[in-house]
């Protein structure tokens, strides 16, 4: 296990995490070792979709179990201090900050593109949500940079560079 990967995780992906571990090793489980029982009662279950299916769902749910139980064993949080507080100013871009990024080139209409975004751990990522991961190329260039440095992105259609705006602990709301 020394060589396991650590998990990044914010204080409500703790939470989160350990809420559906509970649900799918109680609840869920119950479920399904239910489904399974009245689809035995069918008879043959060498023909049985119903079975067939429930011993499926059980398998993925194992797995999930296992793989939460993975997580659980091998986390940080990120997005506050030792003692739990969010707030105040960061230096810098790292896990759990709320950066806000300005493209330096304008749109043709001389629109500024601007986004906020959360460095998460790969687990909490949602790019819809704002929420990218310290893996992710424009995640891994913000990292270790300052307020109003230029970062470079390489993408597909080239390099992108955006200019850091603003860098706050996750959960804190920029005006």
């Amino acid at each position: 296990m020394a060589n396991e990967k650590t998990n990044y995780l914010t204080r409500q992906g703790l939470i989160d995490a350990q809420q559906k571990l509970n649900y799918l090793k109680t609840t869920k489980r119950e479920q399904i070792a239910e489904r399974i029982r009245i689809a035995r009662e069918f008879g043959d279950i060498s023909e049985n979709a119903e079975y067939e299916s429930a011993k499926a769902e059980q398998g993925f749910v194992e797995g999930t179990i296992s793989e939460l139980e993975r997580v659980l064993q091998n986390y940080t949080i990120i997005g506050e201090d030792a003692e739990g507080n969010v707030g105040g100013q960061l230096k810098e871009v790292n896990l759990g900050a709320l950066v806000t990024i300005v493209n330096t080139e304008k749109d043709e209409n001389g629109n500024e593109e601007r986004y906020s975004l959360e460095i998460v751990g790969t687990r909490e990522t949602n790019p819809q949500n704002g929420r990218i991961s310290n893996d992710c190329p424009l995640g891994a260039a913000l990292i270790g940079h300052g307020l109003g440095d230029i970062v470079d992105v390489k993408t597909p259609s080239g390099i992108i560079s955006w200019k850091i705006e603003s860098i706050q602990p996750a959960g804190v709301k920029i005006a």
